[in-house]
């Protein structure tokens, strides 16, 4: 099983974190079935980007980004050329590192 290692972030996951995951899942999944409670303000249909995540390892080995992803990423704070959206990124068999950006745009809780 790989292995998505995620840089520490003050709020989600404050120390980092190493989990292991099925191939064939999102990250997005992967991070919430291990108590990273990442945004995800869409229930993961690709309609917002507060699951955006920056990949810094292993980002080929990802699915291909299809073209809804592509024009939502447009729209998210720090984009960066190896930014995914979490819910739609699916693990491959290749170990990933993952970075939650600083800040999401979540127009649900924003005041």
């Amino acid at each position: 099983m790989p292995i998505i290692k995620i840089l520490p972030h003050s709020e989600y996951c404050p120390a980092g974190a190493e989990v292991n995951v099925p191939s064939g899942t999102s990250i997005c999944e992967a991070l919430l079935d291990n108590d990273i409670a990442i945004e995800h303000a869409c229930d993961q249909v690709c309609a917002c980007t507060t699951c955006h995540v920056i990949v810094r390892e292993g980002f080929a080995s990802l699915s291909e980004m299809e073209e809804g992803e592509e024009d939502m990423l447009d729209r998210a704070w720090g984009l960066e050329p190896n930014s995914r959206l979490s819910c739609q990124a699916i693990v491959a068999n290749q170990n990933l590192t993952v970075e939650i950006p600083k800040y999401s745009i979540n127009h649900a809780r924003e005041k």
